[in-house]
């Protein structure tokens, strides 16, 4: 059974938003009380910062994947298998795959040589300060490109959770007023968490979250299966026909590498397009600033393995979930009527949730239910991971900039845990700003931008310091910045942010860069202005290396 266009409609009723502002507020309050009690818990840097590096590998990892499976994963791939079939899922393996390049070439390396941040392994063996700011700058940056996903997620949800469609209001507002309100109100409680509970209070509110979401979407994709009795072949063949694109739906190519009849050129940066994609995905997850502070906080570089170890596994039973979600979600729902809620499909999991209540929990209460559960569930994950962002990027601007470089390494650790807790509030204020001009844009599809970003950043930079004996200062900044700088321009001149329907700006035009996904080119340059960098300049400390390497492969002197 087909929901009728605009399915909020029916998601407006009392019951529906009750349930939904209820769970939400359960959940509020239990990740609020786990919070509060580990503000009890942190007492030094080492606490705030690394949750004291006593968490077990199970632990770090269901940690790990709730700071992952963000709203890019339960929200934004899903509604892109909804739209666009075979290609939509391309995200979930780009995800996955990248874990293996985080197990071999870092997490264990990480453990063992930094402290609290990534600048720790960074400035090792160069000098402080500079290395440090810039660290410090790319950290900020990549975690404002990865909040802004999650709070467009958050906006998204909530017109469907509190039956907002362009013609009606709730409490006097609209549908874009609530949007805007409801992006304030996550901000707010990242800020609350971080400010509050620290690593500690974080990671556990990502635990909750993780179990939370993996058995929503367990059930969901239960409920899916059954309905086409485990007939897999069904599955997508009723989701190929009620996608309004027939077999091509299951085809490649219907939103990456699209073939352009008569327009060679568009066709090749099409494909080029989905290359660079690729790339970032792949290569972005070992350089995110909040899934590298995550090896701070097991005690050994062995629980580090094992932590990603686990994280592997749960991210990669998720991803199967998503199939079920998205081809659900076509079946069930149908394209039209997705996009008729949100244009870039980011609620096609709730919405399927709503349409398996209604089918199969009793009309409409049962909709109700299920669309509040499944709500509530979204909302923890964009909590969890905004949390997990804010704080990476606080720690890194106290640990590495504050402290390392304004006061030469003169602060104390109350001073320090002090100015992330500001920096946790400046932080957050700048990511609510930027949060209200990119509600158009899909949250999958802006957590690639942030993954660009951190490959052509902090990567190259990360791997250069662990294997290559000759880098030097001048190589990490040239590499950090030229990665960096390089990413954010051409997604300023890209049809991301101007010069088309679904841009940040969609009614200016001063686009040039013909990609989507800056990674094809800016990350060969960070890896690039790195090698030059350090070619360039005479700088070089053998002994420091020796120590470093020594270090990294068996954790002496490890914290």
């Amino acid at each position: 059974m087909t929901v009728p266009a605009f399915l909020a409609a029916e998601a407006s009723t009392s019951t529906s938003r009750t349930l939904t502002i209820t769970l939400f507020l359960v959940f509020v309050a239990i990740t609020l009380g786990i919070t509060v009690w580990a503000s009890r818990q942190t007492k030094t840097a080492t606490d705030f910062y690394a949750g004291g590096r006593q968490f077990s590998g199970f632990q770090n990892g269901m940690a790990i994947g709730g700071d992952y499976m963000s709203a890019a994963s339960f929200l934004g791939i899903a509604g892109l298998i909804a739209l666009y079939g075979y290609d939509g899922f391309l995200y979930s393996i780009g995800f996955l795959v990248a874990w293996l390049v985080a197990l071999l070439l870092v997490a264990e390396f990480l453990r063992n040589s930094g402290r609290y941040t990534m600048a720790d392994v960074l400035a090792f063996r160069m000098r402080q300060r500079p290395v440090r700011t810039a660290a410090s700058v790319s950290t900020i940056v990549v975690s404002v490109f990865y909040l802004i996903a999650q709070m467009v997620g958050a906006g998204a949800l909530v017109s469907l959770l509190l039956g907002i469609k362009p013609d009606t209001t709730f409490l006097g507002m609209d549908a874009g007023t609530a949007k805007v309100a409801t992006i304030i109100l996550v901000g707010a409680l990242m800020i609350v968490y971080v400010t509050v509970g620290g690593m500690k209070g974080t990671t556990y509110v990502q635990i909750v979250k993780a179990f939370m979401l993996m058995g929503g979407a367990l059930i969901m994709t239960l409920m899916v299966l059954a309905h086409y009795k485990f007939n897999l072949s069904a599955l997508l063949g009723d989701a190929a026909a009620q996608s309004g694109k027939g077999e091509k739906f299951l085809e490649p190519g219907g939103r990456y590498g699209v073939q352009v009849e008569g327009n060679a050129l568009q066709t090749f940066y099409n494909k080029m397009d989905l290359l660079s994609l690729g790339l970032a995905l792949v290569l972005g997850t070992a350089g995110l600033p909040h899934i590298l502070t995550r090896f701070y906080t097991v005690p050994t570089s062995r629980i580090a393995r094992k932590s990603v170890l686990w994280a592997i596994g749960i991210i990669g039973t998720f991803y199967l979930f998503t199939l079920a979600l998205g081809f659900g979600a076509a079946a069930l729902v149908g394209g039209a009527n997705i996009q008729a809620q949100d244009k870039a499909g980011n609620t096609a999991a709730p919405q399927l949730a709503q349409q398996l209540g209604l089918d199969y929990l009793g009309g409409e209460t049962g909709g109700a239910i299920m669309l509040a559960v499944i709500a509530a569930v979204a909302f923890a994950t964009i909590l969890a991971v905004v949390a997990g962002l804010t704080l990476a990027s606080s720690s890194s601007l106290a640990h590495d900039f504050y402290a390392s470089v304004i006061k030469r390494g003169k602060a104390s650790e109350r001073e320090e845990v002090g100015v992330a807790r500001i920096s946790a509030l400046i932080i957050g204020a700048i990511a609510i700003a930027l949060s209200i001009f990119a509600q158009n844009l899909n949250v999958a599809f802006l957590v690639a931008l942030a993954f660009a970003v951190a490959a052509s950043a902090n990567l190259p930079a990360i791997l250069y310091s662990l294997f290559w004996k000759r880098f030097n200062t001048a190589g990490a900044l040239w590499s950090i910045y030229g990665g960096l700088i390089s990413a954010v321009v051409l997604v300023f001149f890209s049809p991301v942010v101007s010069g088309t329907a679904t841009a940040m700006f969609p009614n200016q035009d001063w686009q040039f860069f013909p990609l989507s996904n800056p990674g094809i080119i800016s990350i060969p340059l960070g890896f690039f202005f790195g090698w030059l960098g350090t070619v360039v300049s005479k700088e070089t400390d053998p002994k420091k290396y020796a120590e470093l390497e020594v270090r990294s492969l068996t954790g002496h002197g490890a914290h």
